[in-house]
């Protein structure tokens, strides 16, 4: 059976090369722009390149969650850095690569094995990066 979700995202130009997203079903906005490595570019403000990996690791926190719950991982702690890659070829500027380093604290040093499987199930499954051509490369540490 096929399902279908839309999600709404607006924009509005605030001024220079900054704006600012929003959603009519969320409370908070979030403030966008250039990033300062392009003409015009703001520092210290989330960055379309921010936003991409952004999307990545929380939709990878998403889908390990949920398969380590069907799995009966046990695990005191997770996070996630990503980080990627922007390149120029051709003459487009396109983000080739995407490393995800997830580290999990385990309850049980035991399932260190099926923590992996959830962690190479959660890359497969991921509907972001599954979404994309950028290139993924998982490198997990286990604790």
């Amino acid at each position: 059976m096929s399902q279908e979700h839309f999600y709404q995202v607006d924009l509005k130009w605030k001024e220079g090369r900054i704006g600012e997203l929003s959603s009519p079903v969320l409370d908070n906005t979030i403030e966008c722009a250039t990033p300062p490595e392009f003409s015009n570019g703001v520092p210290n403000i989330w960055s379309p390149e921010h936003l991409y990996a952004a999307s990545i690791n929380s939709c990878f926190m998403a889908t390990f969650l949920a398969i380590a719950e069907n799995f009966k991982v046990e695990f005191e702690s997770f996070e996630c850095k990503t980080n990627i890659k922007l390149e120029l070829i051709d003459r487009k500027y396109l983000i080739t690569e995407a490393e995800l380093l997830p580290k999990v604290k385990l309850k049980d040093s035991e399932q260190k094995d099926k923590a992996l499987r959830v962690i190479e199930k959660s890359k497969e499954n991921c509907l972001v990066t599954n979404s994309m051509k950028t290139e993924v490369i998982i490198n997990p540490e286990i604790l």
